[in-house]
């Protein structure tokens, strides 16, 4: 009886392994389909980091046991191991310093979340701007790039974020609007600001309605460093438009204890097909602009997609992308719904050098900034 038992259970782990490195495979395949046709696929996407740890426990468990099947994990985590290395980021041996090393350009990227004033449901708090501004002043960037960057225009505000950055070192900057509040009382959009000139700039409005549309501009500085012109792109690609009640569905879904999951999975699911849709048409505007950089590019910005994603490899192409260059473990850059959800980044062309990557866990923002380090190899001292 025992002897029968053990049978059906070892047959009933082939299944759920095989059934997992399925999934696990078809989910790699989400690096280059597109999502607009291939949504299913996409959404699959999102529960990578969860089946690779799956895969791998399974993979050791036989592996304890001594049996051949140990074989299956192997190659299946072989055959995903590009996905697997924009996941992880293994260099633990890079002690990051503060202080910038010496030749390299220091690029900060930051969904701001319009400085706070969007976050700062209760009004009775005190703001976290001015810390924000100081953070900045504190890791001395170059180039600062910015999504949801907030200007004000009313009373109401009594401030004003462009002359407050540039006080702090960045006399050159590239500012576009995006969205406007009700009587011009503020804008919104994507920003770039720098310590070195902007000789020239791009200026591209992704298409879509209005309503739908949840995205910010994709824009691009010429910027003269060491003597030679860069170009550092900035852009924020389609969000999902997750509301309150989205978040509480997401809950619902992660309990697995409501009869309403059911339809909590179809509402998100939904929201996050749409922003498939969207997104698979901006990579194609930004991807061209990359490709047809007469300078050394760098692009950076809120992708509002994972690193398995095609939106990553997509823009990524035969970039560097500077978390895998430099950083460590999974690299989370968005605070909410989970914490494998790193969707902003830095890549660069293949005449950089990533000498440092930072991201630092500040809860100014929904969004952790992001800091890299990098340098032209003919400029590197």
């Amino acid at each position: 009886m025992a002897l029968v038992f053990r049978k059906f259970t070892k047959r009933i782990f082939i299944i759920i392994n095989i059934v997992l490195s399925s999934l696990f495979l078809l989910a790699c395949c989400n690096a280059f389909l597109p999502p607009h046709q291939w949504w299913f696929i996409a959404l699959l996407g999102l529960t990578f980091p969860f089946l690779l740890i799956l895969v791998a426990a399974f993979g050791l468990f036989w592996i304890i046991f001594r049996s051949r099947w140990a074989l299956l994990s192997l190659v299946t985590l072989i055959a995903g191991y590009t996905n697997i290395r924009a996941l992880v980021g293994f260099h633990y041996e890079i002690k990051v310093k503060d202080e910038k090393p010496s030749g390299t350009l220091r690029v900060l990227t930051w969904n701001v979340s319009w400085f706070d004033e969007q976050l700062k449901a209760d009004k009775s708090r005190i703001s976290y701007r001015k810390k924000m501004l100081d953070f900045i002043w504190e890791q001395q960037p170059d180039v600062l790039c910015f999504q949801e960057y907030f200007e004000p225009h009313s009373r109401r505000y009594p401030y004003n974020n462009r002359k407050d950055i540039m006080k702090l070192g960045y006399p050159y900057c590239m500012v576009v609007n995006d969205y406007t509040g009700w009587k011009n009382a503020w804008q919104t959009g994507i920003a770039i600001f720098s310590k070195y000139p902007i000789t020239d700039s791009i200026h591209i409005r992704y298409p879509g309605p209005l309503n739908f549309r949840a995205a910010e501009s994709l824009i691009g500085a010429d910027i003269v460093f060491k003597g030679k012109k860069i170009r550092v792109f900035t852009t924020h690609l389609q969000s999902v438009l997750f509301k309150s009640d989205d978040y509480r569905n997401i809950e619902l879904i992660k309990s697995g204890s409501s009869d309403s999951m059911i339809e909590a999975s179809k509402s998100v699911a939904l929201k996050l097909a749409q922003g498939y849709k969207f997104r698979s048409q901006q990579v194609q505007i930004v991807r061209q602009q990359l490709d047809t950089s007469p300078y050394p590019e760098i692009i950076c910005g809120d992708f509002n997609d994972v690193p398995n994603s095609y939106t990553y490899f997509k823009i990524k192409g035969d970039r560097i992308d500077a978390f895998t260059q430099a950083g460590r473990g999974i690299g989370r850059t968005f605070s909410n719904v989970a914490p494998t959800l790193r969707i902003d980044y830095i890549m660069t062309n293949k005449q950089f050098d990533v000498h440092q990557y930072k991201r630092h866990f500040v809860p100014y923002s929904e969004h952790y900034p992001v800091i890299a380090d990098l340098a032209l190899r003919d400029t590197a001292n």
